[in-house]
């Protein structure tokens, strides 16, 4: 999928009800995670990222500034993003538990 023609959300779009469910894609094209939620909002917004598994289950919460990744939509509208991460980079960091 080439990315460089999909249009960049608006930071009026950054917000949680728009990411929450937003596939990730880290550098080779793969998916790497889904937005379960967000922390915050405006410039410093947190999102949860699930990481790996299938449908959820299995997969591991953590928390990647909203900054880090590159947020847009496809042809259908469809909301994703981009990070540079990979998924096992991803893996590393610290698992993110509800307050």
């Amino acid at each position: 999928m080439d990315h460089a023609n999909h249009p960049r959300l608006t930071p009026d779009e950054m917000t949680e009800a728009v990411l929450t469910g937003a596939p990730i894609y880290g550098p080779e094209g793969e998916t790497v995670g889904t937005i379960a939620h967000a922390h915050g909002t405006g410039p410093d917004m947190s999102v949860v990222v699930d990481v790996g598994g299938i449908l959820g289950i299995g997969s591991k919460p953590v928390m990647v500034p909203l900054r880090e990744l590159d947020m847009m939509r496809d042809e259908n509208g469809e909301v994703h993003g981009l990070t540079r991460y990979s998924k096992d980079e991803l893996k590393t960091l610290p698992e993110h538990r509800h307050g």
